[in-house]
């Protein structure tokens, strides 16, 4: 504790001092879209709480120009990751996908932040600074269709949900404002998806591409067919958190008003009130036209009460547990700092106490204090069930210039295979449009460059006219499968590895089952179906060398992580059966909340923020009611 004055004078702005044994109202752990939402609502329902965040890592919420440091970084950064523009401490470390390789060949992965165990590598990551993984997301905004909170009862696989889609669409319509989705209704209505009578969304939907016109006239009328069942392909808009059009018959419960204001760059309003086309949504939007935490964080710190203090820099590691009443009585963290020098760390070790505490740092972490804690025993689920969205690529050349590398990285999508009765057999998956060329699968546009100038010899402008004309046709697709929660896909920890703060790095264990390679396959036999309706001529390719390789049937095939963690703390009827109820509260500690993407009972193949939200919104709601 000697170290701690000079610690504090480190801290951020948004830091503000405290007793080590300050109590307060609400503890909440993590500063990202699920922290910030629940803040954001007890500042509006609750007056005078007085509220600790801790997050992590480093970051805050105010100030444009820390947002520019990220955006320098990015254009500096030589590997343009999904974390490449963001801090990473090795006393908060965050996953990275250079750390990735193919378990089966060269066996358990311990280089990175994760401990992987295998047998096949987890493909994610996610970002711990302030604001979380909205920093680096792409901003689809899909509500769950409603067989997906019945997938056990209605197709006799996976799990059911202890709630309905229709118990959780007031609580949708609460995330969409807040984060400020673009979309039209009419189109969304599909697969069970409803809305309630007279609503539109926040603002218009984003213009599709020129590609996704071109495709949905060349595919007009096409089906495919699963098992005996025809299935329409048909391209959609995709709802997204970036600012659009505001629509002016949107009705605004919270003001009793129409219409709807983007809201701009944090620390820069003026900036980013529209999508500019910037074309690297992935990994950050330089102006913040699309949505990211730090928006919500902003109106919890600018709150008239003062009342929420936000500490960067600061994990948690354990909570203490009453053993008489299971309460949750301390919050364990370490603050950390790097001298002016540079050449010391600066580490101290604080407790907080709070008459509710709320983890919401994500579904890995949030499982990794609770295990470090012996917290939630009962159920035996922590830390398991597991999930992500695992994507495969395929991509080619069209016959003509589609208008590559211009705008967001997706604006429409083949949503139509999301449910069915084939889910019955094999996964469901969702069909992304990429309009950013061979980017993801070939890390165009530099590759074509090079392959011009090592392979073809071109130069002058015949390389020019080439690097146009095949930079011009390329396009790919995302094939996006659902996973099954299982228990041996799970995060453990060991005493054998720590990060340099001393607090645990997550291990964990992970496989693909046949519910996962039959969508693979099935996507593989539609995708060439397209692919030879549209006159394209296929680059695909899958290496035995890449990290989500594997094989099934005679053919190979190479998946990506889609960085949609979920499971881990799962929600459940009761304490045998799950770690949180349906509002997230814990079933062993009545003061804990363990809030996010973990606490969901299967993934289905929606982008899983928007729910996170929702499932925010309602988890605010509850705790307001114990004040």
């Amino acid at each position: 504790m000697g170290k701690s004055s000079f610690f504090l004078s480190f801290i951020t702005s948004t830091t503000q001092n405290m007793d080590s044994t300050e109590q307060f109202d609400v503890i909440i752990v993590g500063a990202g879209i699920t922290g910030a939402i629940i803040a954001k609502s007890l500042v509006q329902s609750c007056k005078g709480l007085n509220i600790l965040m801790l997050d992590a890592g480093s970051g805050d919420a105010k100030d444009f120009r820390t947002y520019e440091k990220y955006n320098d970084q990015y254009y500096n950064a030589l590997a343009k990751t999904p974390n490449s523009p963001y801090p990473d401490s090795p006393m908060a470390p965050s996953p990275s996908v250079l750390s990735l390789h193919n378990i089966k060949e060269e066996g358990p992965i311990t280089s990175g932040y994760f401990v992987q165990k295998g047998p096949f590598p987890f493909l994610s990551n996610y970002n711990r600074n302030v604001g979380g993984t909205t920093l680096h997301w792409l901003g689809t905004c899909l509500r769950m269709c409603p067989n997906d909170f019945k997938l056990k009862s209605t197709y006799g696989q996976g799990v059911d949900w202890p709630m309905s889609y229709e118990e959780l669409m007031p609580y949708y319509r609460q995330a969409e404002l807040e984060i400020g989705v673009s979309a039209e209704v009419e189109e969304q209505k599909i697969l069970g998806i409803e809305f309630e009578k007279d609503y539109v969304f926040p603002m218009h939907k984003i213009p599709q591409s020129y590609l996704d016109r071109y495709m949905s006239k060349g595919l007009e009328g096409m089906t495919i067919s699963f098992h005996g069942v025809e299935y329409p392909i048909k391209v959609i808009s995709t709802p997204q958190g970036r600012n659009g059009m505001p629509n002016k018959k949107y009705f605004n419960e919270q003001t009793q008003s129409y219409g709807f204001t983007p809201v701009g760059a944090v620390g820069a309003p003026e900036l980013g009130q529209r999508c500019e086309g910037n074309a690297n949504c992935v990994p950050i939007c330089p102006v913040q036209a699309k949505y990211n935490a730090l928006k919500t964080l902003q109106d919890v710190l600018n709150n008239r009460d003062n009342t929420v203090r936000l500490i960067n820099q600061a994990p948690v590691h354990e909570l203490g547990i009453d053993p008489d009443t299971q309460l949750i009585k301390q919050v364990f963290y370490k603050k950390y700092a790097t001298s002016a020098d540079g050449k010391r760390s600066l580490i101290s070790t604080h407790e907080a106490q709070g008459k509710i505490v709320v983890l919401a740092a994500h579904a890995i972490e949030n499982a990794k204090i609770l295990l470090a804690s012996r917290a939630c025993t009962t159920s035996g689920q922590v830390g398991k069930n597991l999930m992500d969205h695992l994507v495969m690529l395929t991509w080619g050349l069209l016959p003509e210039a589609i208008g590559s590398y211009r705008g967001p990285g997706s604006t429409s999508g083949m949503p139509l295979t999301r449910d069915g009765s084939f889910r019955s057999r094999r996964a469901a998956f969702r069909v992304e449009i990429g309009n950013w060329g061979w980017n993801w699968p070939a890390n165009t546009p530099e590759s074509t460059l090079l392959d011009a100038v090592d392979n073809l010899g071109l130069s002058g402008k015949e390389l020019i006219a080439h690097v146009r004309d095949i930079g011009s046709r390329q396009f790919r697709m995302g094939w996006e499968f659902e996973q099954l929660p299982e228990e041996r896909n799970r995060i453990e920890i060991s005493d054998d590895y720590r990060d340099e703060l001393g607090n645990y790095r997550p291990i964990i264990h992970y496989h693909i089952d046949r519910y996962q390679k039959l969508a693979a396959r099935a996507a593989r036999r539609m995708s060439k179906k397209i692919f030879r309706k549209l006159n394209v001529e296929e680059f695909t390719s899958y290496k035995e060398t890449d990290a989500g390789y594997f094989e099934f049937r005679g053919r190979g095939y190479t998946v990506n992580g889609a960085g949609h963690l979920v499971g881990t703390h799962r929600m459940g009827e009761n304490a045998q059966d799950g770690v949180v109820d349906v509002n997230q509260r814990a079933f062993d500690h009545p003061n804990l909340f363990v809030a996010g993407c973990g606490s969901m009972r299967t993934i289905a193949t929606s982008n899983p923020t928007l729910t996170m939200a929702a499932l925010a919104f309602k988890t605010a709601e509850a705790i307001a009611q114990e004040f």
